[in-house]
């Protein structure tokens, strides 16, 4: 069995971790390569249906995620008062208190960069599966490399999670369907990149143009 996608035993790869070069190799299905200096990951070579689960995880990140800014993150009843916000809402909160770099900070990081990069590599995806000569798809691949550390979804459930249990002894708080979403989000970003090969999609890529 040979891997799906395998690598060009000339080219070089840096170490993203301490730049040590490498030359490529090809690799048993499901194997990976790590740096001799520091044990980094450097490429792994998987499964020539990878992508395909990324896509398919991709697809239900997308439709969690608006289901997340869709809905109540949380509901509070203070006295007899209830109210609930969405994101979006608090977002909006943010900008109209005139706390508006938090305000953009927060849309950037938990509304804008996740949506932009699921939404772009949707498009890679199926620009792969279907076979479209590359419709834009290294531009936006360069893209998501660039906005991938902007997404910060974990940060933003840790500080809801740590308001939570601050509020606790002064409200009730009823946890929305938006809190629930933005949980199995996490899971399924991390699971689509798990399974995104990038180097089998560039290969795939110098293939169909």
């Amino acid at each position: 069995m040979e891997c799906g996608y395998p690598v060009k035993p000339s080219s070089l790869v840096a170490c993203p971790e301490c730049d040590l070069l490498h030359r490529q190799t090809e690799l048993a299905p499901e194997g990976e390569a790590r740096c001799v200096r520091c044990g980094a990951l450097l490429y792994r070579c998987c499964a020539t249906n990878a992508n395909e689960r990324a896509l398919a995880l991709a697809l239900a990140a997308c439709i969690v995620i608006v289901v997340a800014n869709i809905f109540p993150i949380v509901g509070l009843e203070v006295q007899g008062v209830h109210t609930s916000a969405t994101l979006f809402g608090a977002v909006q909160s943010l900008w109209d208190d005139e706390v508006r770099s938090v305000a953009v900070l927060v849309f950037v990081t938990t509304i804008f960069v996740p949506l932009a990069e699921l939404a772009g590599l949707i498009w890679v995806l199926l620009v792969l599966h279907l076979r479209l000569r590359g419709w834009g798809a290294v531009p936006i691949l360069h893209f998501i490399e660039s906005v991938k550390p902007w997404g910060m979804v974990e940060v933003f459930m840790l500080g809801v999670l740590v308001s939570l249990v601050k509020l606790a002894h002064i409200a009730t708080i009823e946890p929305g369907v938006a809190l629930f979403s933005f949980a199995v989000l996490m899971a399924l970003l991390a699971a689509t990149a798990a399974a995104f090969d990038a180097d089998a999609a560039w290969e795939q890529l110098e293939d169909i143009r």
